[in-house]
């Protein structure tokens, strides 16, 4: 049975994007991008709310991105992607399913039929409620070291009190910091 993931790329201060949807902040390089394509190489699907599914439609399958980073790239391309949306009717982007409810059923289902872990990035709306439904098995972030004063926090009030246990740390050479951790 696969493990569904929440992944973000969090500041210090807990937001996974700052005002405006901005993720330039990003602390990413070569050491980033062999854990990014190691994660990818894992991950039998991933899942998306649907403003993350529009960020990376707008960017991986964009002729830059197979131009700068094509291994990442095609691993985004080639990976089967679902969508949550309660607007989205259909997905123009390779190998991706949209799905307007359902997300406890669909979730359930795509754990017990894969083997390989089931990403979600971004998405924080999305996040909170399978953190309320228990559905989250790993929460893994890379910290980097940047403050943000504001943006989107990684947690909303209505994802509850968790508590977590500590499973693996790593520092990268960047000054990034990952944590995994799985809920108690």
């Amino acid at each position: 049975m696969a493990k569904i993931i929440l992944f973000n790329m969090i500041s210090i201060d807990g937001y996974f994007e700052g005002p405006g949807r901005d993720i330039s902040w990003h602390n990413v390089n070569e050491e980033f991008n062999e854990f990014a394509v190691e994660q990818l190489n894992s991950a039998s699907a991933l899942i998306f709310g649907r403003r993350t599914y529009e960020l990376m439609v707008s960017y991986w399958p964009s002729e830059e991105a197979l131009r700068d980073d094509p291994v990442v790239a095609g691993l985004m391309n080639s990976k089967p992607k679902i969508v949550f949306s309660k607007t989205m009717k259909r997905a123009d982007w390779t190998n991706t399913r949209v799905y307007n409810g359902n997300v406890e059923k669909v979730c359930l289902g795509l754990k017990a039929e894969n083997v390989n872990d089931i990403y979600v990035f971004g998405s924080a709306e999305l996040a909170s409620d399978l953190i309320s439904m228990n559905l989250i098995d790993e929460f893994r972030f890379v910290i980097n070291p940047v403050v943000l004063g504001s943006g989107v926090p990684i947690f909303r009030s209505s994802s509850g009190k968790r508590k977590m246990k500590l499973v693996r740390s790593a520092v990268f050479a960047s000054g990034n910091v990952l944590v995994i951790y799985t809920p108690e």
